[in-house]
């Protein structure tokens, strides 16, 4: 039960009551009560002044005294100039968490019938994943659980970048300097391996360039790789093996990779596939008169009238670009499902190419272009700085899931959290603590932020980070472990005068919890949903350093606290599932 939903019914029956039919239509303005006056809900008099023809304060005096006499649940009001300060009594907020606590599924949005589908990994096969692909798998998996939590029926798909020149590059470096290695020769996982190679690819070019003095294009090595994917486009048949082997390696090394961090998809696309589409549709662009077609051969939308640039969408040799495949893969996908919005999870730095894309969807008379949503999140950068790819100076992704491991393997035995616990169940806490701090100090930025990450920091049990919401969670079991009962009330307090100041503060963060998830899911950010959880955890702990719990004389008390502490604990494992993080029973 939405409290200002509640006093907005309330106040327009009153409204009517007091001044006729016509003014019930008014809309009603209300606001959370300021800090410095008593009350829950405020609601603006200034709009029913043409109806009352009284005074602000005049007004507020009917409208709270019509309130206070025909509404029980309304238990005092002030009225500061134009502003009626309106107190829910203990009654109401009793209702309230029975209300929470009755519901199976607290948070859950009923079904829109809108499906969304969400893009997010999209890793190239020719490097393994890195801290820069860990925010974006962790985002786009957030933000659709946080979009399946609003009730939308959600599809995850990964579009991997399987083909072009990068590839091209690490196959070349391969075939020079590979003399046949394997990752079970190397025993190296094969996103690892492959991702070496394209490193070695510029330290060749690097050294030929020296050596010739010519730019990078220009340079022998590369216009083998361009020669190689003009091969591989061709269907070249020693190309495309060698390219189905080494993406094969690929594909096993992003596969643990993906399971450690609980990554899903629904549908995985291959550029290797969509961009013939791609290319179907700049056929019908060039018929259209949409794209024209230069004299060596290269095909460009001219953009420039509509305050952009000229795009390329197929190079001279017939190749494609990136700009091709995605053109490709939206009509292809919109095609098939039918989608309400499509959501990609990028880079800030492409907030241009997806601006470029919607407006060539849009020329091409694809309407549903407008559905597009880029969702666009900034870089994560270390201490030491920023990462570089085809230097070997990113933080691979395993190597930072193994220390962030060993950081609260290291953290948790200081601390003593141990005790009792096998090998096995220490192994499965360091993997769930690590891997929630990991991905709630990422997740807890709000996506547009650029952000520092200190894997130090992350794991501190104190503060805002996921192992002290996992601690608080599993501080919260210990005692109703300990309280031994079978089923909690969920009815609240048979007098719910014994309900605490500090129970109905909770009980109204409590409530906000669907407003939460529905604000994340508007604004494609599980940031708020994270900082909800933290806040929550917070609340507790105060709550139960004030009060008493398993040692309340008064028997209904303790069960209803016990009962409140237990609801707490279910609205942090649903807030911190929408994140993908696992809370423990124990610690």
């Amino acid at each position: 039960m939405n409290q200002e939903v509640f006093i907005s019914e309330k106040v327009k029956e009153a409204v009517k009551s007091l001044y006729g039919e016509a003014a019930a239509a008014l809309p009603v303005q209300l606001q959370a009560t300021r800090k410095e006056f008593e009350g829950d809900v405020t609601a603006v008099m200034f709009p029913l002044l043409k109806v009352s023809r009284k005074s602000p304060e005049a007004t507020g005096e009917e409208v709270g005294s019509w309130l206070k006499e025909n509404t029980p649940e309304i238990e005092s009001y002030n009225v500061v100039k134009g502003f009626l300060n309106i107190k829910i009594s203990q009654a109401f907020w009793n209702s309230v968490f029975a209300d929470i606590a009755g519901t199976e599924d607290f948070g859950q949005g009923a079904p829109t019938g809108r499906t969304i589908m969400v893009e997010y990994s999209s890793p190239n096969t020719n490097k393994p994943l890195h801290l820069g692909h860990i925010r974006n798998n962790l985002l786009g998996s957030s933000v659709s659980k946080l979009l399946a939590a609003n009730g939308h029926n959600v599809i995850k798909v990964n579009l991997v970048n399987d083909r072009g020149i990068h590839i091209c590059k690490s196959m070349l470096a391969w075939l020079k300097r590979g003399n046949g290695e394997t990752p079970a020769t190397s025993g190296k996982k094969g996103d690892h391996l492959v991702g070496d190679y394209y490193v070695l690819f510029n330290n060749m070019l690097k050294e030929e360039c020296e050596k010739l003095g010519c730019e990078d294009k220009d340079a022998p090595i590369m216009k083998e790789a361009q020669e190689m994917l003009f091969k591989w486009e061709s269907g070249d048949k020693e190309v495309v093996e060698l390219w189905k082997k080494m993406n094969g390696w690929v594909y096993e090394g992003f596969d643990e990779t993906y399971k450690r961090l609980g990554i899903e998809f629904d549908k995985i696309y291959y550029e290797s596939q969509t961009y013939l589409f791609g290319k179907a549709l700049v056929q019908k662009g060039l018929e259209a008169g949409v794209f024209e077609k230069m004299e060596d051969g290269s095909v460009w939308c001219d953009l420039t009238a509509d305050g952009l640039d000229r795009k390329l969408l197929l190079r001279s040799d017939g190749t494609s670009v990136y700009m091709t495949q995605d053109l490709g893969t939206a009509e292809q996908r919109y095609s098939e499902f039918k989608l309400d919005e499509i959501i990609y999870v990028v880079g800030n730095e492409q907030n241009y190419h997806f601006q470029v894309l919607k407006l060539i969807l849009k020329k091409l008379g694809f309407d549903w272009s407008d559905a597009i949503y880029h969702l666009s999140y900034g870089m994560v950068e270390l201490p030491e700085g920023k990462m570089k790819s085809r230097e070997g100076t990113v933080v691979d992704a395993d190597d930072l899931l193994d220390r962030m491991y060993n950081t609260a393997k290291e953290t948790s035995l200081e601390l003593g959290k141990m005790d009792g616990m096998t090998e096995e169940e220490q192994h499965k806490l360091f993997e769930m603590l690590s891997l929630g701090a990991l991905k709630y100090f990422i997740i807890k930025v709000d996506p547009r932020k650029t952000m520092l990450f200190d894997p130090r920091e992350s794991i501190d049990f104190n503060g805002n980070t996921g192992p002290f919401i996992q601690y608080t969670h599993a501080r919260i079991k210990s005692i109703l472990r300990k309280a031994q009962i079978g089923n909690l009330p969920v009815n609240g307090l048979a007098d719910p005068s014994k309900l605490l100041e500090k129970e109905i503060s909770i009980i109204k963060l409590l409530n906000t919890f669907p407003e939460r998830i529905k604000e994340g899911g508007m604004a494609h950010s599980p940031a708020i949903v994270a900082n909800y959880a933290y806040e929550l955890a917070k609340e507790f702990n105060q709550y139960y350093h004030d009060v008493t719990i398993m040692k309340e004389t008064d028997e209904e008390v303790r069960l209803f606290r016990l009962a409140l502490i237990s609801v707490i604990a279910k609205v942090l494992t649903k807030a911190m599932g929408i994140l993908g993080i696992e809370l423990p029973e124990r610690m």
